[in-house]
Parts: structure tokens; sequence; C-alpha cells
């Protein structure tokens, strides 16, 4: 009894002060005691349970386990910018914000008059609604597009007669290189091959001849009708567009009964809309105009140049008048290709 008394009071020696260890708790690695301490009174709790004892108490073991705390301490949230600022965060959010507000309006604003032409164009086809016309303006635009059906049809056909003459002008090449090597291999027939050779390069010539008179005709004709005459006629679609929102809303207008309006200001709204789509009607109908008359001019001019050297080709042509051919390319300023010609390298170009 008194060495176990005496092995106690060494081990509490050892072990620190109450008042130091009051209400900590220590803790160990797995396999170690945890000891609750306070002035009065000890707990020991092991395995689940708590046992209460004296001040020397027997412990009992509580098999832990190794909580580290992190190595990384949490950051903190970010503080907001002094002098009342906004933060880039802030400031994106409102940007993106207005944007979307900015959007909404553009679709409210299109779905609203997509509706109005959309019964504009199902009124007029029923009958209900009267329409602007300008009947000398729409003569003329329907004489237009007339005349581009029209050139059209004319450079289909002069494509077809191009791709088929160029088959021609390949085949007499190729006949006039087999007289040749017939003239050379034959020799009692010598002169007769060497003078269908002959003749076939003269065609094959004057057939290269006439074949860039060709493709500088479909060029320009080409030029004219998918690109000059297009361009008045997307003009001419836009003046359409305006026309029908000018007449959506002067409906509108004429609909609106002032006392069945609910507030002066719907009103309002309605004769600026109709004024702002009026307006807009009328310029593109001074741009259909202008443009329909420039373009007639410029129509007569080249058409009145490419007909000319069309006619005078083909009669220099199968007439067999070479130096008329060659004449009438020079007098247009056609670059001479050949089609069965290599186009050199750019070094030597």
């Amino acid at each position: 009894m008194a060495d176990r008394e005496r092995s106690i009071h060494e081990m509490l020696k050892d072990a620190p002060s109450l008042n130091d260890s009051c209400g900590s708790v220590h803790t160990g690695t797995e396999g170690g005691s945890l000891v609750l301490g306070s002035a009065s009174s000890h707990s020991i709790i092991g395995g689940g349970h708590a046992t209460t004892g004296g001040p020397f108490g027997a412990p009992n073991s509580l098999p832990l386990r190794n909580h580290s705390a992190p190595t990384t301490p949490m950051s903190p949230s970010s503080p907001p910018t002094g002098n009342g600022t906004l933060s880039p965060t802030d400031s994106g959010s409102g940007s993106l914000i207005r944007t979307s507000a900015s959007k909404i309006d553009s679709l409210k604003n299109w779905s609203i008059s997509t509706y109005k032409c959309t019964r504009q164009i199902m009124l007029e086809k029923l009958g209900k609604s009267q329409r602007t016309v300008d009947s000398e303006l729409e003569a003329q635009i329907e004489q237009l597009r007339e005349t581009q059906r029209k050139y059209l049809s004319i450079l289909r056909l002069t494509r077809a007669f191009s791709s088929h003459f160029q088959h021609v002008v390949v085949t007499q090449h190729a006949l006039a290189e087999s007289f040749a090597d017939l003239a050379q291999k034959n020799p009692e027939l010598q002169k007769e091959f060497t003078c269908n050779s002959e003749t076939q390069r003269n065609l094959t010539k004057n057939g290269e001849l006439l074949l860039n008179a060709l493709n500088f005709f479909i060029s320009s004709v080409n030029t004219l009708c998918n690109k000059t005459i297009d361009d008045t006629l997307l003009t001419i679609r836009q003046y359409e567009t305006a026309r029908i929102e000018f007449d959506a809303y002067r409906m509108d207008l004429e609909n609106t009964k002032p006392e069945l309006t609910p507030s002066a200001a719907a009103l309002e709204e309605t004769q600026r809309s109709y004024a702002q789509h009026k307006e807009q009607y009328e310029k593109l109908r001074s741009d259909v105009a202008v443009k329909m008359q420039f373009l007639d001019e410029n129509r007569i001019k080249v058409m009145h140049k490419q007909l000319i050297l069309l006619h005078n080709a083909i009669a220099a042509y199968f007439s067999g008048n070479a130096m008329a051919l060659e004449s009438t390319l020079k007098q247009f300023n056609i670059k001479l290709k050949s089609p069965n010609s290599v186009t050199g390298s750019w070094l030597e170009q």
C-alpha cells in the first residue's frame, strides 16, 4: 500500500498543476488518453462511458484519432472597396442586367412589329385593308424584275453556247495535232495531212478569240444581273417591307378612337410610331426611284457595248475574217487567253 501511494505521488510530481490544466483538453495520438480536468473533480471518459472518481482515481485510456488542423486557413470574404465605389463584380453584374434589358426590349419591339406586319399582309390578301399604292413606281419595279429574268435567260444560253463551242475548239486542236503527226509518218500523204492540220490550227486560233469574246460578254452580263440589279432589288425589298409597316401603323392610327384610348400617352405613342414609319417609307421610296434611274442608264450603256461586241465577234468568226475578229477584241480591250494554254508560274509573270 505504501509503495502504491509513493508511486502515485511521484506521478503527480511529473503532472502539470491543476490550476494550469483546469478546463483544458489534452489530446494525444491514437492509443493515448483524453483527460478532462477541473478544480473540484476529474472525469475520465473511456470507451464511451464516464467514470467519476477521487483525485487519485485510475485513469482509463480512450483511443483517439489524430485530427490535425488544416494547413491552409480559409480565406475571408473579399471586403468591399472603399469610398463607396462598386467592385468589378458589381459593375459587371450591372452591365449584364442593362444588356439583358436592352435585348428584351428589342425582342418586344420586334414581336409587336412582326405581329402588326403579318396581320396587315393577311388583311390585304383578304381584301379587308387598303394598301398604299404608287402605280408608276410599282410598274417600273415589275418591269425591272422582268428584265432581270430575260437577261438571266440570255446569260444561261450564252454559257451553254460557250461550253459547247469550247469543246469544238478543243476537238479541233486535237485534230490538228493528229494530222500533223500523220503528216510526219506518211510521206505519200504529207501534203494533204499538213494542209488539213494548218486549217484546223487556224480554226482553233480563231475559235479561241471568239471564246475570249464570249467569256467577256458572259462576265459583264453576270455582273449586271447578279450584282448591279440585285443591289437595286435589295433596296426595293426594303421599300416593300417599309410600305407594309407604314400601312400597319396607319391602320392602327385610323382605328384608334380618342374616346376609347386609355390615356393620352398611348395616342401620342401611336402617332409617333406612324410618323416614324411614314418618314422611313418615303425615304426608301425616294431611294428606289433614284437607284432605278441610275440602273437604267448603266444597263443601257453596258448592254449597248456588249451586244456590239458579241455581234462583231460572231460575224467575223463565221465569215472567216480573222483580222476583223482580232480588231474587235482589241477595240474592247479584251486580253487574249487560250483555253489550251498552261498558265506560267508567278515568277514568269
